[in-house]
């Protein structure tokens, strides 16, 4: 039985290129970036200094040749921890590719710190959330390199503290205007391999996803696994990968993608495995409680993961298995042309993508001596989310 395992072989001729881009995320700029966010007194979206991060954000990213950022308002309602409506900002930044298709990736850029003063009182926010707002930034620079296939989007969200109002106008706004977005890529708390407890993993990050028939973010999920599995090396024989976690988000809680999701775009969400709650909505946390080296890793499997998304074909029709009886395994779909295509297979107990055969820009794949009975096939686009055959 010939398979390809792990994601080698996919676009094996851009390797050099990928290693190359993944070498120019710069943990120091990650840290500068976080540093200067935590240093404004607070980044809460109730408070006049949140714009002020918000300018000071969208000024980088215009310093970036290619990017347009814009500081988008929308009105945060009246609510939980929000005591009247307010019209508050965020940064959207676009990087525009060859076609409208989008793949976008944020973090949010509002604080908290629930012991003090919303508008006035001290929220350093460094790894909730100018982790996730300084990954976003740092792939724009690295990105911008290149002219890609699909348009890349780059977010700081505000009003995610007060219930994720800023990716809900975001959202709203995509429906609206018919933005053709393949995947969100929300990194909320993504800067710290360790807790207080003990317990340290400076070698994965946590992707949440869900399942629903409206949307394909657990596929989402489970193609960025592939793509990045064996891409970044930590150490020797230590690669820096994905730990799966089939939910929505962590209990009780939520994050920027799940509007997304609600909106029909296929959204995931990146968090550290290994969280310290004391330093969540407090004034301790503090870019001196972060590691620099694990947030460029994550940074780098992100940037992994939205390079083969960004570079995808079109997502394959009419994916379907022959059901005639035999030994062999045979998927059918339909091709466009200059379209190459990846055939995918695992155990039905498997969470992962375990086997995979480049078939170039065929329309069928026979794969021999394995049965239907007890795999999963599915097919995509070189680097793009598969679609399960039936």
């Amino acid at each position: 039985m010939l398979v390809t395992v792990a994601a080698s072989l996919l676009l094996a001729q851009d390797a050099p290129n990928l290693q190359a881009m993944l070498s120019q995320v710069s943990p120091e700029r990650l840290e500068a970036t976080v540093r200067k966010l935590a240093s404004f007194q607070t980044r809460n979206t109730l408070s006049p200094t949140l714009n002020d991060a918000a300018e000071w954000l969208t000024g980088e990213y215009n310093k970036i040749p290619g990017v347009k950022a814009e500081l988008m308002k929308y009105t945060l309602p009246k609510g939980r921890r929000v005591p009247e409506d307010k019209e508050v900002v965020q940064v959207v930044a676009r990087l525009e590719g060859e076609d409208d298709r989008i793949v976008l990736v944020g973090g949010h850029l509002d604080s908290l710190n629930l012991q003090v003063d919303p508008v006035t009182g001290r929220a350093p926010g460094a790894n909730d959330d100018a982790s996730g707002t300084a990954l976003a930034l740092e792939l724009a620079r690295v990105m911008s390199a290149k002219k890609w296939k699909h348009t890349l989007v780059f977010v700081g969200f505000t009003g995610e503290e007060q219930g994720l109002h800023g990716a809900r106008a975001l959202a709203a706004r995509a429906k609206t205007e018919g933005w053709k977005i393949d995947a969100v890529l929300n990194c909320d708390t993504v800067g710290s391999s360790a807790n207080l407890a003990g317990q340290s993993d400076p070698f994965r990050i946590r992707v949440f996803s869900e399942e629903a028939e409206t949307h394909k973010s657990r596929e989402l999920a489970r193609i960025i696994e592939f793509l990045t599995r064996g891409k970044i090396q930590v150490e020797p024989d230590k690669p820096f990968g994905v730990k799966l976690v089939f939910r929505r988000d962590r209990f009780g809680r939520g994050g920027d993608h799940t509007p997304f999701a609600e909106a029909g775009f296929n959204a995931v969400r990146f968090i550290e495995v290994h969280e310290e709650y004391t330093r969540q909505h407090t004034p301790d946390d503090l870019p001196e409680h972060m590691d620099f080296a694990y947030l460029a890793n994550v940074s780098r499997c992100v940037l992994a993961a939205m390079a083969a998304l960004a570079d995808a074909g079109p997502t394959p029709t009419d994916v379907r298995i022959d059901m005639r009886q035999g030994h062999d395994t045979t998927v059918t779909w339909k091709p466009e042309p200059g379209t190459r295509y990846v055939v995918y297979w695992r155990e039905t107990t498997s969470p992962v993508w375990q086997w995979s055969r480049d078939v170039g820009e065929s329309g069928t794949c026979t794969v021999e001596k394995v049965n239907k009975d007890d795999h999963i096939f599915a097919v995509g686009a070189v680097g793009g989310i598969p679609v399960a055959a039936n």
